[in-house]
Order: C-alpha cells, then structure tokens, then sequence
C-alpha cells in the first residue's frame, strides 16, 4: 500500500513507535516510513548497520549503481561473481560478453538471457573459507556487490582481498534523514526508552 497504506495502518493498530530496519538498500520502503510518520505523527527511528569500509588489500571500484557497475566491468569478457540479489541482475544483460555466477536466496525470475550464467540459491551467513572455495572453483576474477555492511555477507569480500580480485561495490544511496542507530542492542535500548512511560502508566 506505500506511505498512505501503512500511514492507514499506523492510525488502525495506534502504533507507539516505528522501526524501519529494512535492508540497506530497501530505500522506497524507508521513504515510504518516513512518510506515513510524517502523516500520523508517529514517532520513527531507523536501524542501518555501518556501511563496510575499504581496508588494505582490497581493490574497489565504487559506483553509485547496478547499472553503472555493468559499465565497469569493461568490454573485455570476465568471469563475474553477481551477490547483488535477484532484482537487478537483468541489467547484465547488457554485457553478455561475460560469464557469470549469480547468488540469489531464490531464483532470478525471468532467468537471465545470457550465454554464460551459473545460478546459485544460498541463504547466508557466508564463511570467508567458504568464499575463497567459491571464488577459486568458478575462476572468478571480479566480484560485483552491494555496499551491504555487516557480517553475514562480509566472507566474499575478505575473500576477494585474499585472492586480489578486483570488487565492483554498489554504494548506499543518501538515507532518509530520521533518528537512526547502528545495532540491535541500541535498537532495543531506544525501544524501551521510548515506550517503558508507557507501561510504567499501566497502559
């Protein structure tokens, strides 16, 4: 329903307080928050775990899109390691010229029109042992991802660092501005601080 159906649903259910803790890259859903809080007034803070940050060894290309990252990849063919999700991986069908290997948690619908394409279906967390097994099995000499943070996806780019490979990494685009925290114990901690008037009124 967007903003004005959870703006609707805010006012149904009197919720106290909203937590946007999509995934970083969910930008519409977080807008669509800020929104429907805006309209009803209800208080909203948001939990974005810290974007992962360049270190010694690795060899990034930053680019601001999926789109743009197909560019980056060059004319010359590549084997591509894809942890983008299955959304956008229909943008490399502008360079079939590669072969790739697509990691998704359920498969890329319609299945991409390419020459070259392995599907893998894989739920993380995944162990940088395990990456480095991956990377090594299917020659990849690039990895395309998504500037995600944390630890359960972290493994493929410590791997990349290890093996020198070069990591195309898709930026966060500029969050919406509200309250925001880094982790789920500050999240809780802001939760409680918030509603335990609240309880403590008997309410």
């Amino acid at each position: 329903g967007g903003a004005e159906g959870l703006a609707v649903f805010l006012e149904l259910e009197t919720v106290a307080l909203l937590v946007d803790a999509t995934h970083p890259f969910a930008a519409r859903i977080s807008h669509n928050a800020a929104t429907a809080a805006a309209a009803t007034g209800t208080p909203l803070f948001a939990l974005r775990r810290p974007a992962w940050e360049a270190e010694s060894g690795d060899r990034w290309t930053r680019v601001a899109s999926v789109a743009e990252a197909v560019s980056t990849l060059g004319a010359a063919p590549r084997r591509v390691f894809l942890a983008i999700g299955r959304q956008e991986a229909f943008h490399f069908e502008k360079a079939p010229q590669h072969s790739y290997v697509v990691r998704s948690v359920d498969p890329v619908t319609p299945p991409l029109n390419l020459p070259d394409a392995t599907a893998i279906l894989a739920h993380g967390p995944f162990a940088e042992a395990d990456e480095l097994e991956l990377l090594g099995e299917h020659a990849i000499d690039v990895v395309v991802a998504k500037n995600s943070g944390g630890t359960a996806t972290y493994g493929k780019i410590a791997a990349a660092r290890k093996l020198g490979l070069e990591v195309v990494m898709v930026e966060r685009h500029k969050p919406v501005d509200v309250p925001t925290v880094c982790d789920c114990d500050e999240a809780l901690e802001r939760i409680h601080q918030w509603l335990s008037p609240v309880k403590d009124r008997g309410v």
